[in-house]
């Protein structure tokens, strides 16, 4: 397994076309007699992003003499891309993807994971995420082989109001239940929005509002082929996400208008993606904190949230704490420039970690927390990291040391419906044709829920049998 990567700042505007996108994987060195390079390809995309990246391989280049293609690509253009190059021989070295893109390229034959195990057995898997690493775990010839090296991600956090809790008398929710039952009391007492979540039926935020309650309920999509969504515990699930949905006073939202309503003031709780963080604080200018307070303290927001990082699931249940999020993770393509790939893999998991994660630092929290000898360097030094290339503010500046070490154990459990097993393509399926959101409607209309799993239930199998 090998790659190869320059640095080029007109990869920005890269079009998704395959002939270009082949085009920016070049002649090999040995075809142009210049020195060792790889092409990267990266979802980061933003030009300042880009811009990051770049520099972190600059730095690499200084180091070891090999250059870096940075080439932005979004998944959806990888995916085409990869399997296009894999055909002509023309493919990247080094690719930053998600986790579900990586075990579906590895079924497909696309990737060397050689090189990956050389990696790995460097940077040591003890020092690793487990789910991330079961997130990208693969059976070769019967055998788990880790198809990539995980880096990074971000996970579903509760930003709650501490000041509207406490008015309403309401204690801060450690469970899916309690969650339900702080967001009624909230709506109850104080006559707002008791949670902001995407509740929209049939919609992706709705795809993703369930998986992330469902799953933080104990509920599981598919077992070892079984379709589960009608479970016991994913019925009592049901429940609570009606409980969540009815605590508005505002209808329905999607991911855009939950966080408007949050930064407004109008809901006591939020579900979002660690991307708020640096909202709440007013150091996005794109997205400033709008509530009443705000005008006179554009800080209130971040000075009256409480995070809950991870929810735990239900008592008495042997299942471990499940929190939707995403994570990344660096594959090699076959008939890639395989030592170069791994020593760049080695440098930004290593000594190029921190800088890395710096390009976008709410939303790349690290999946290899340190090393043997140091088990927390890494995250300890993403809290320390500026909001992004262009804020110098810092999670632990902002928050605290003990938000850096709560988004440790939001990582820690993060995971996906049939992630790391068979049952990914099937729960992909489910997630991307938004199957369980078309249920929500007879769910908020009053249906009893354990029908309404049932449907879903019926649903799913429909899907797995179409497959």
């Amino acid at each position: 397994m090998h790659r190869r990567i320059r640095s080029s700042a007109v990869v920005v505007a890269l079009t998704t076309a395959a002939a270009t996108l082949l085009a920016a994987c070049g002649p090999s060195a040995e075809q142009e007699g210049q020195a060792e390079a790889i092409t990267f390809w990266t979802p980061q995309s933003t030009p300042e992003r880009v811009a990051a990246q770049e520099a972190v391989a600059e730095r690499f280049t200084e180091e070891t003499g090999i250059e870096v293609d940075v080439v932005p690509l979004a998944a959806a253009d990888q995916d085409q891309a990869l399997v296009t190059g894999a055909a002509s021989g023309e493919v990247p070295d080094v690719i930053l993807a998600g986790a579900s893109q990586v075990t579906s390229w590895q079924s497909q034959g696309l990737l060397d994971t050689d090189v990956v195990q050389e990696a790995m057995d460097t940077l040591d898997p003890a020092t690793f995420n487990e789910n991330a690493l079961s997130a990208v775990t693969v059976l070769e010839d019967g055998t788990e082989t880790v198809a990539a090296v995980p880096s990074d991600g971000w996970v579903h956090l509760i930003a709650y109001r501490t000041d509207l809790l406490e008015e309403a008398g309401a204690e801060v929710p450690t469970t899916v239940a309690e969650l339900a039952e702080t967001a009624t009391t909230v709506k109850d007492e104080l006559g707002i929005t008791g949670i902001a979540l995407g509740t929209q039926s049939g919609t992706a935020s709705g795809t993703e509002g369930i998986e992330s309650i469902f799953q933080s309920a104990g509920c599981e999509l598919v077992n070892n082929g079984e379709v589960t969504i009608d479970s016991p515990e994913c019925t009592e699930a049901a429940g609570y996400f009606k409980e969540l949905r009815d605590s508005s006073v505002a209808g329905d939202y999607d991911v855009e208008s939950a966080r408007a309503a949050y930064m407004a003031g109008d809901a006591a709780m939020l579900l979002f993606s660690t991307h708020i963080l640096d909202e709440l604080a007013n150091l996005d200018e794109a997205v400033p904190p709008s509530c009443q307070e705000c005008a006179d303290d554009p800080a209130f927001l971040a000075e009256s949230s409480g995070f809950i990082t991870v929810l735990e699931p239900p008592a008495g249940s042997a299942q471990e704490p499940a929190q939707f999020g995403a994570t990344l993770a660096y594959a090699v393509p076959a008939r890639a420039d395989t030592d170069e790939a791994r020593q760049y893999i080695e440098y930004v998991m290593g000594e190029g970690y921190a800088d890395t994660l710096a390009v976008a630092t709410e939303g790349r929290l690290p999946l290899r927390t340190g090393t043997a000898g140091s088990p927390t360097e890494y995250l300890d030094a993403w809290g320390g990291l500026g909001f992004g290339p262009k804020v110098e503010s810092s999670v632990a500046e902002v928050y605290g040391d003990d938000l850096v070490t709560a988004m440790g154990e939001g990582m820690a459990a993060v995971s996906r419906w049939g992630q790391g097993t068979p049952d990914a393509t099937l729960a992909g399926l489910v997630s991307t044709q938004g199957t369980l959101a078309q249920q929500l409607e007879p769910l908020y209309r009053g249906t009893d829920p354990a029908e309404v799993t049932q449907q879903m239930a019926a649903d799913v199998t429909a899907l797995q049998q179409d497959q």
